[in-house]
């Protein structure tokens, strides 16, 4: 019986190799081979002044008017070291080269090294903070590239490969597979405008601008962004898609800087709750929270508690998709988006604007009342309790009882200016007509509140209990 067994399990053993190492592509040597001659290695220095440790004595002589003397430290001019930073990038054509904007952040001399133990001194030929990226130029003769392929037919679950420099371990070579796409991050303001492909390669600091290629040997990605806890590979890695990143490369290139469309919008997320309280069939789309007067968006009737679920052809499925979309669509460009507004379907048309150049990403109570079915303690909005910029109507929440349906959703600050429910919008004009509408919802009912919180719009959704 047990030798029965055996076999059996030795049979399930060599069934499962054998599956495995069907599933594994078997011309990654092939790849690395015609590749990796146009992967390169970036070395940047830069100066950095060190902190002064004789300030507590310049502190002193300043407040106390003592003169340092004999026997005190005097004081030192600023001291600076060298600072190096590792990184990975690839020729894309004619000597110039693509690789990550954090690589050479502020760097005053860049070297990149070739696989074929060639130098060069590199210059930066533009920089675009908002997708991470940066175009190098080097010159040299008989310079290798590489294929560009296309991300947009990328699949989840697709084979990939990672050739850069890990740790400064020159033109090393991992492999895995698509883990999602349309990922969106948020790093010191890296992310808005790029839907990152996710994938189970390895990666570790000095693989930032380095290629990922598919199995034809095409790079689809630049391997940017890690997940981690420890600083090093836990199996999420996120790669800038190449379709995004030549679009970058070409108007750096070609114009100096990078244009991108702009709505003049905030956006959130729908949830369960919001969807329902919106007359939606289900949590998808991106919710406009606040529209900037005069901007594209308002121009094209655009209004806080819409929910754009297409635009320019392009599905949204989260608010996150949004700035993806929009950022790579031309200035002064038309756009259609489709919309769902008070449980309805309709279309509006845009004229995109620019994003500006600057942009990082798309708070004495007189009668306190309870509104007790959300837990809130309120009171009408007064010269005493406003401030200039806060709206004419609505009602200032001064309390959130812990546990209540509110708990969680809204802040002592909080303004309620509007309450949408089943599609239906109510306006708020005090706090006697707040307290009368909510008495009108049943227990379970799923409730949109919309106010204005530190100046910006917001929506949450709360259940009357």
């Amino acid at each position: 019986m047990n030798l029965y067994k055996n076999k059996i399990a030795l049979l399930l053993v060599i069934g499962l190799s054998s599956f495995i190492n069907a599933a594994l592509p078997s011309n990654i040597s092939e790849l690395v081979e015609t590749s990796a001659p146009a992967v390169v290695n970036i070395t940047s220095r830069k100066e950095v002044k060190m902190q002064n440790s004789l300030r507590g004595f310049d502190e002193f002589e300043r407040f106390f008017g003592i003169p340092r003397g004999r026997g005190f430290p005097q004081p030192q001019q600023p001291e600076t070291r060298e600072a190096v930073a590792y990184g990975s990038g690839f020729i894309f054509k004619d000597g110039y080269l693509l690789t990550n904007f954090h690589v050479v952040d502020e760097a005053e001399e860049i070297t990149v090294s070739l696989n074929d133990r060639r130098e060069f001194s590199a210059e930066v030929v533009g920089i675009d903070p908002l997708s991470d990226l940066a175009v190098l130029k080097i010159k040299g003769k008989n310079l290798p590239k590489v294929s560009i392929g296309d991300s947009e037919n990328l699949k989840v679950g697709d084979w990939v490969v990672a050739i850069g420099s890990p740790f400064s371990f020159d033109f090393s070579v991992t492999a895995g597979i698509v883990s999602a796409k349309g990922r969106s991050i948020q790093n010191q303001n890296i992310g808005n405008y790029v839907p990152f492909i996710q994938t189970d390669v390895a990666i570790n600091p000095g693989n930032s601008g380095g290629p990922l290629f598919d199995l034809d040997g095409k790079v689809v990605g630049i391997n940017s962004q890690i997940y981690s806890r420890s600083g090093g590979y836990q199996g999420l890695a996120f790669a800038i898609p190449i379709d995004v990143a030549m679009e970058v490369a070409n108007q750096i290139i070609e114009d100096g800087g990078v244009s991108r469309g702009y709505l003049g919008v905030r956006v959130g997320e729908v949830d369960n709750d919001l969807a329902e309280a919106l007359s939606m069939d289900k949590p998808y789309g991106a919710l406009i929270t606040d529209v900037e007067k005069g901007e594209s968006g308002d121009d094209a009737g655009l209004q806080a508690g819409d929910v754009i679920i297409e635009f320019n052809g392009k599905e949204i499925k989260f608010g996150s998709d949004l700035p993806h979309v929009v950022g790579r669509i031309q200035p002064e460009t038309k756009a259609s988006a489709r919309v769902i507004r008070d449980g309805k379907n309709i279309n509006l048309k845009f004229v995109l604007g620019e994003l500006p150049a600057d942009e990082r990403t798309f708070i004495p109570a007189k009668t306190e009342v309870s509104s007790d079915p959300l837990g809130l303690k309120i009171e009408d909005l007064s010269e005493e309790n406003s401030r200039p910029n806060d709206p004419e109507n609505g009602v200032l929440v001064l309390r959130v009882n812990n546990g209540s349906p509110a708990y969680g959703k809204l802040t002592r600050g909080d303004i309620i200016t509007e309450v949408i429910s089943q599609g239906k919008r109510y306006e708020i004009e005090d706090a006697q007509s707040f307290e009368e509408l909510i008495g009108q919802f049943d227990e379970g009912d799923k409730l949109a509140i919309v106010g204005r919180r530190n100046n910006n719009r917001f929506f949450v959704a709360v259940t009357v209990d």
